[in-house]
């Protein structure tokens, strides 16, 4: 699961490249960690931009595509961080004017990587929070293996997530010990 923030991130890259020269090299490296030289392929059909809003919205049957990693949505929003106005950040702060707040797909979101898929409605990467929240019927899967809940939140920095349920929907799982990795078949 938390592999396919590499994507999302790679997105917003590509777009704030595009956007102008505050764009600085220090930054682009921090969002691209762990993902250097690996292309990212969007598409969609139609992307719209919302600089007074600071917003860039894909829509329309997105994917994005990055090595093994996909992410289907219907739309696909990158948030930026809004800067003070009137104000220009310093020199050393330039890299920050650009900086991502949040990525948000909607609808139909499906995010695989080899035999991992993560479903719900709604997926969140909060960016100075360093999470992932899936709502919307958020189900996990590897494999025949399957979690469910009401809401899925991936903590990027601790290496772990939870699983959250409420009174009307409590956490399912279903686990095939066998599946697990490093497991030697017998013969």
């Amino acid at each position: 699961m938390q592999k396919f923030i590499p994507i999302l991130i790679m997105t917003a890259m590509v777009l704030l490249a595009a956007q102008g020269p505050l764009w600085g090299q220090d930054n682009r490296a921090k969002l691209m960690k762990g993902t250097e030289g690996k292309p990212i392929d969007i598409v969609s059909d139609r992307l719209d931009a919302y600089r007074e809003k600071d917003l860039v919205q894909f829509s329309g049957s997105v994917v994005a595509t990055q090595g093994d990693r996909v992410i289907k949505s219907d739309t696909l929003e990158l948030y930026f961080k809004k800067k003070a106005e009137g104000t220009a950040p310093a020199a050393g702060d330039a890299a920050k004017a650009g900086d991502i707040d949040r990525i948000v797909a909607k609808g139909n979101v499906r995010i695989t990587e080899k035999e991992r898929i993560v479903t719900g409605e709604q997926a969140v990467f909060l960016s100075d929070e360093q999470q992932i929240v899936v709502t919307g019927n958020p189900v996990m899967r590897e494999g025949n293996n399957v979690i469910a809940g009401e809401r899925v939140v991936v903590l990027l920095n601790e290496n772990r997530g939870v699983v959250e349920g409420t009174t009307g929907k409590r956490v399912t799982a279903t686990i095939y010990p066998d599946e697990s990795k490093g497991k030697k078949k017998k013969e």
